[in-house]
Order: structure tokens, then sequence, then C-alpha cells
């Protein structure tokens, strides 16, 4: 298959900042999700609503990142010191931001065993100090895979690619709560987790479908999918036979189903806009990932400060609104950091 062509880049551009935008508003919602009976049902719903429509993003920053890399030949060892630089400086820099906050806010402490302190946080480094730096450590584990899967997908036939796509969804499906019993002992991690991600982003960012009304068929099954995903979620709940969050992770079919979806539909649709509006979503984009790093920290202080939350009115409204406030804060204060002295290392 070919490289990824130069044009793609806009709709990349774009999809990327719409994802970013989306891991907000996913954040924003999870409070009131977890409120389930002691919130009124429709707040809820709408939460539930929002939480499918945006579960597209992470996968969407994987196969953002499989489109982008995997087409390029790399230096294994240059590949991991550029890529690795970008990405742990500021993760390390704002993980010991979440630990202070931490201990702001009451919920570890230090004694005067400054041994026993280093201890705690450097498990916290270890475990994750933020409920959002999980993808950070994902992410480094990719980076380890890349050169290897790049390698395959460069010199592989369309039907090799496939192959390994379905193969990777077969996986994904048989290990899903609801089939366990019929997965067998064959050990098929070698194809699980978020690596078919980087391979599916390739794929589709390169192949040519002929289809009619492709973007009509996207469109539609990206609304299937999000029902899917909100009416799945509220059936778990109510008869809670597995776990809750199932039609939630990244790696379920239902969430495969809305990703791709969302990737072609970015693909397919590149708006003519004012020059104006891509100045300010490529300087937006140049902080993406400062951005995500910091976008938690703004939203604990925006609640616990201002009380700006899915609090402020009706949350099919609120929860948008607070995302768009904290994209806006995040931007700012990671531009202002990557001002100062040496802030470009940490800003991200």
């Amino acid at each position: 298959m070919p490289a990824t062509k130069p044009e793609t880049i806009d709709w990349i551009s774009n999809l990327r900042l719409i994802a970013l935008y989306a891991v907000i508003i996913l954040h924003c919602s999870s409070p009131l999700l977890g409120d389930y009976g002691k919130v009124p049902m429709a707040d809820w719903w709408s939460a539930d609503f929002l939480n499918a429509l945006t579960r597209f993003a992470v996968p969407a920053f994987v196969m953002i990142t499989g489109a982008l890399l995997l087409p390029r030949e790399y230096e294994i060892g240059s590949f991991l010191k550029k890529r690795l630089s970008r990405v742990v400086i500021p993760f390390i820099f704002w993980s010991l931001v979440y630990v202070w906050y931490s201990w702001y806010n009451e919920e570890i402490t230090f004694g005067g065993d400054v041994w026993a302190d280093i201890r705690q946080v450097l498990h916290l480094l270890k475990t994750g100090s933020a409920y959002h730096l999980w993808y950070v450590y994902m992410l480094i584990g990719l980076y380890f895979f890349i050169p290897v899967i790049g390698k395959f997908v460069r010199n592989a036939s369309e039907k090799e690619l496939v192959y390994f796509l379905a193969v990777w969804f077969g996986v994904m499906l048989i290990t899903q709560p609801y089939l366990m019993r019929y997965n067998p002992s064959v050990d098929m991690h070698y194809f699980a987790g978020f690596a078919g991600y980087l391979v599916f982003g390739y794929y589709l960012a390169n192949k040519d479908f002929n289809v009619k009304h492709l973007r009509l068929w996207m469109l539609l099954l990206f609304l299937c999918s999000i029902a899917l995903i909100a009416i799945g979620s509220r059936l778990l709940i109510a008869y809670p036979i597995y776990p809750g969050t199932m039609f939630y992770e990244p790696v379920n079919p239902a969430v495969l189903l809305l990703s791709g979806s969302a990737f072609m539909l970015a693909k397919l649709t590149v708006p003519k806009v004012p020059p104006v509006i891509t100045r300010a979503r490529d300087f937006a984009g140049k902080y993406n990932y400062g951005i995500y790093l910091a976008h938690a920290l703004v939203l604990y202080f925006l609640d616990d400060l201002f009380g700006i939350s899915y609090k402020l009115g009706i949350p099919i409204l609120s929860i948008p609104l607070t995302a768009l406030i904290c994209f806006l804060i995040s931007l700012l204060l990671v531009w202002i950091i990557n001002k100062i002295p040496f802030g470009k290392w940490v800003s991200g």
C-alpha cells in the first residue's frame, strides 16, 4: 500500500484536535456516570450519550500515530531517542505535578522519612499519578513496537494487512466478557491490545475505498455505534452480569466500529474554512500533547475553585461547555509554560 499522502495531513490535524476535545468531554461526563441512581435519569442519559459519542478519541490518537509513523523507515535507536524524549520528559514533569496535587488535596501525605517519601513518589510514577496518564504508558509501549510492526506493514500486501486486522478483531471479540467462555487456551495475545489500532489507522488512511455514498455509510455506522455503546451500557447497569464499563473499553468491538467510522468521516470530510480557523487549529495542535497532560489538573481546579463542572446546568450543554473552558485554559497554561526558560522541554 502507498505511503501516507500529503493531502491527508489536513484531515489528520482536524481529527487530532477533535479527538482531544472529545477526551476532555469524556472526562467531564465520567463523574456523572458514576452517580447512576443518585441523579435524575435524564442527566445520566446525557452523560452516557456524550461518553458514547466521544469513546473514539483514544483509539483515534493511536490510529493517527499508525497512519503517520508506520509508513516511514527508521533507525531504531534514533527513532526511540527522538520519540521517547518528546513523550517521557513532559510526562515525568506532569506526573510530578499530579503527585503535588494529590498532596495538596490531602490524598497522600509525606512524613519525616525521606526515603519513604521518595518510594511513595516512585510508586506513583510507576502506576500513574492521575487517571488519564494510562494513555502515556500505553503509548510508550507502542513506540517500542512501531519499528517492528512498521517493517511488516510497509512490506505486507493488502491481503496480509486484512489478515492481521481480521485476527486482531477476532481476538478482541473472543476476549470480551460475554464470550470469554468460548475463548480457547490458544495463546493469541500477540494480536491483542492497541497495536491493532496502529495497523487499522495505517490501513484506513491509505486504502482507497470505491464505495458509493461511503461518507453516508460511515455516518450511519458512527450513529449506530453510539447507540450500541450508550444503550448497551445502560442495560449492563440495569442487569449487572458483566462489567458496567464493558462497552466503554477502547479495545471493544463497538468502540472499534465507532473509531473506524469517525476516522473515515474525518478522512472524507475536509471542510473549507477561513485561514484564521486553520491557523487556530494549527496553533492548538502544536500543544496537543501538553493539553492532554494538563487538562485533568485544570478540571480539578475548575470544579474545586469555581464550581465549573457538569453541575453548571443541563448536562448535555454544561459538559461540552466545561470541556471547552478546560481546553482553552489548558492551552493557555501549556503555552505560558512553553515560553519560560526550558519550558518547551516539559510543556508537551
